[in-house]
């Protein structure tokens, strides 16, 4: 009897100490994913100040595009079907009835926006389905300016182009563009070209071969807009990417000062914030 209580005893110290291997395995996880977020983060929000204040210059050109961005930022600004307010400014995808609405800065080439998208990005866009919460875009182009190119601006035209078509291309195209095999590195402005861009909007079934589309990407029908959408970096106390807010509220992973970045994390930050989902 007590070899058989004393194998018991040594059975259950065992998976007392198996859990908490798993416990630490799993706090250790989200360490390193909030010092791996948190870095992106930081280096984006203090190339964040430099890159609103040169992008009011109207940045430069590029060496993969001939076109001129610096003159697009004077010409009358072209707005893409589904948007409003002033210059078109207003990207609102979901429901209009939802009561709520999260309001996402992004940036096209951003490394950090690559990482909430690929995380937390599907569990936003379940959320956006559920009617659970409207989102509004303010698609940003600071990157441009201390990393050098024109890509994002070149990516959100293409972008509005996109929502031309429908804000479901909108989307699909969005989550494309992020999309590991597609996003390259912030340093790389492969999205100032206008046939990379094609190439993976290609993968989207409502961009595929659509010619309004393809023109409007070449042609970049859109670029004042996606100037004019540029701007609103900075307000709001915005000064990185990705960047959430409630009305003026900045949303954060919980011990963090940085957006959550997996669905996890995501799901925590939304909860708290809206309520459990019904």
């Amino acid at each position: 009897m007590s070899n058989r209580n004393n194998q018991q005893n040594k059975q259950a110290a065992r998976e007392r100490l198996r859990a908490e291997r798993e416990r630490q395995a799993r706090k250790a996880k989200v360490r390193r994913q909030l010092l791996v977020a948190g870095s992106v983060v930081v280096a984006l929000a203090l190339a964040g100040g430099i890159g609103y204040a040169v992008s009011q210059s109207g940045g430069g050109g590029s060496k993969k595009s001939s076109f001129d961005w610096a003159a697009a930022k004077g010409k009358p600004v072209v707005k893409p079907a589904h948007t409003s307010g002033e210059n078109g400014t207003e990207v609102v995808v979901g429901d209009p009835n939802a009561k709520e609405t999260l309001t996402v800065y992004e940036d096209p080439r951003c490394p950090a926006c690559e990482m909430f998208e690929n995380g937390a990005g599907p569990q936003l866009q379940q959320d956006v389905k559920d009617g659970r919460y409207k989102v509004r875009y303010i698609l940003a182009n600071f990157i441009d300016n201390p990393a050098g190119g024109t890509g994002s601006k070149n990516a959100v035209n293409a972008l509005g182009a996109a929502l031309n078509v429908s804000p479901e291309a909108f989307t699909a195209y969005k989550e494309k563009l992020y999309a590991k095999g597609n996003h390259p590195d912030e340093r790389d402005d492969a999205f100032a070209d206008d046939k990379r861009l094609l190439e993976i909007a290609d993968q989207v079934p409502a961009l595929k071969g659509n010619k309004d589309f393809e023109k409007n990407v070449t042609e970049h029908t859109y670029a004042s807009w996606a100037l004019k959408l540029g701007e609103l970096f900075g307000k709001n106390g915005v000064t990185s990417t990705p960047t959430l807010l409630h009305g003026d509220k900045k949303l954060v992973f919980e011990g963090s000062p940085n957006p959550p970045m997996t669905k996890e994390q995501y799901t925590a930050v939304i909860d708290k914030e809206f309520g459990p989902k019904k």
